[in-house]
């Protein structure tokens, strides 16, 4: 592509003459604002970017200066839509569009209706720098931007997503959004989404979106053990619905209902589960070994059943259940006043053997912690001086410590997670999982960004931070499993 120098005139008038009068203003006035002042008191800097971005677009609009046409069809119209345009301005901002116009001044594009629809506001964005989009266009324009080699429309739209997905719509859009992750191969964009329905999974089961659930994104959601939901009932629930509508292959149903947690759930539910449930009924015979572990594990003391069967595995593992006895929902008004504590109870493990045995959890939050590097210490060189430390210096911390000791708890070690709600969209969700295991009694990083000193954080709902606290019992074989 030709440059804009003093050298070549004839190249300034092939681009078109109002199309490089407008590039030259830019290029002026970038020059200005990056001039070096000297210091000079009077000095200053007159920006009329404003006004040349208006200038542009009335240049996309009225066609002035036009030396090139874009004529956009789809497979459901005979019409196009022809847009008069300016070549340096497109070739500027796209690499194929600069090929597709050097040797041609008229192009026909063909494009599905869904990117057809947005294609004024693509161009508009060659021109402008800038574009509004809604949830259900980010795919689209997610789209124009890959095809044409828009790189920083590409990259600015996949942000959006990351940022938008707790952003409510009336039919979803964060399943969409991951398989289009996958299709495209953005890594980042598909552990967000993933991530998100993970941590507030409850609100997809009873969505629309569950429905639209791939085979893959259902086995990956299945296999992770941070699931945010009531219970592993729920879960099942919602599986034999997806099943029932779904109808896949028998190998596909199988490989889907054994990745359910059957020992998670009491024996009553199991077995009214298999005297109702048809999804049950007709892949019995794939799961049946598994429920007869699970009644086995309710049976029999978790020390007994750990020397036969191997409990490090994730069958026997929680999820983050919401249930009251997992754990319990905190409050905490005002939290940057000053320290709180709590308590709350949960059983000690997931058995039924273990169903009448509680455990009782103190917790206990400050908003100002200091760690051992910011604390005050005496001075060597003033007598009774301190070091100033800064009350801001400080970040928040959240300690959970049981309450008592007990031989019950032999064999048992507990995972500790703290989920932290946040309103978004007008919805609660979760922002945070903090998770650590009984040999530490708080998450090292808990809160660390986060300032609640602002009534405007975004971690505070109507000045109020809200904590659950989940405490997940995990068994370990003691004894080698026999073989």
């Amino acid at each position: 592509m030709a440059r804009l120098t003093g050298t070549r005139p004839v190249a300034v008038r092939r681009w078109g003459c109002a199309t490089a009068a407008f590039l030259l203003l830019l290029l002026t006035v970038q020059a200005a604002q990056k001039a070096d002042l000297s210091g000079d008191a009077t000095a200053a800097t007159i920006n009329h970017s404003l006004t040349l971005l208006q200038r542009l677009q009335e240049l996309l609009q009225n066609g002035n200066g036009s030396d090139s046409v874009l004529r956009v069809r789809t497979a459901i119209s005979d019409e196009a839509k022809v847009f008069h345009t300016h070549q340096l301005l497109l070739s500027l901002q796209s690499e194929v569009f600069e090929s597709l116009l050097r040797n041609q001044s008229v192009v026909t594009l063909h494009e599905p209706p869904e990117t057809a629809a947005l294609f004024e506001k693509f161009i508009r964005y060659l021109y402008c720098g800038g574009v509004s989009i809604l949830l259900h266009q980010a795919i689209p324009m997610h789209q124009l931007a890959s095809k044409y080699r828009v790189w920083g429309l590409q990259r600015g739209v996949a942000d959006y997503m990351k940022t938008h997905l707790a952003s409510e719509s009336s039919q979803g859009h964060v399943v969409g959004w991951y398989h289009y992750a996958v299709s495209i191969g953005d890594a980042a964009l598909q552990e967000s989404c993933l991530q998100f329905l993970a941590w507030n999974l409850s609100a997809v089961l009873g969505s629309s979106e569950w429905g639209s659930v791939s085979v893959e994104l259902l086995l990956l959601l299945l296999e992770r053990s941070d699931l945010v939901l009531h219970s592993e009932l729920e879960l099942y629930t919602a599986v034999e619905g997806w099943l029932s509508r779904r109808q896949p292959e028998g190998p596909v149903a199988e490989r889907v209902l054994r990745a359910i947690r059957y020992p998670m759930i009491a024996p009553s539910q199991l077995f009214r589960l298999q005297a109702q449930s048809a999804v049950l009924a007709r892949h019995y015979s794939a799961v049946q070994d598994l429920l007869f572990q699970a009644f086995q594990f309710h049976a029999a003391s978790p020390l007994h059943f750990a020397k036969y069967f191997d409990v490090n595995c994730s069958m026997f593992l929680p999820r983050n259940y919401l249930a009251p006895s997992w754990g319990s929902q905190w409050v905490i008004n005002n939290p940057a006043r000053d320290d709180r504590s709590t308590s709350f109870q949960t059983q000690l493990g997931p058995s039924s053997h273990d169903a009448g045995k509680r455990v009782t959890w103190n917790v206990l939050f400050s908003p100002r912690w200091l760690p051992v590097s910011l604390r005050p210490v005496y001075s060597d060189s003033v007598s009774g001086a301190v070091q100033p430390v800064r009350i801001e210096d400080g970040r928040p911390r959240l300690v959970i410590t049981p309450a008592m000791s007990s031989p019950d708890f032999a064999g048992v070690s507990f995972q500790k997670t703290v989920l932290v709600g946040v309103r978004q969209q007008g919805r609660v969700l979760v922002k945070h999982a903090y998770s650590f295991h009984q040999s530490s009694d708080e998450a090292a990083d808990f809160l660390a960004h986060a300032d609640l000193q602002k009534r405007t954080s975004e971690y505070l709902i109507d000045n109020s931070l809200h904590l659950h606290i989940i405490i997940k019992p995990v068994y370990h074989s003691l004894i080698k499993v026999k073989k």
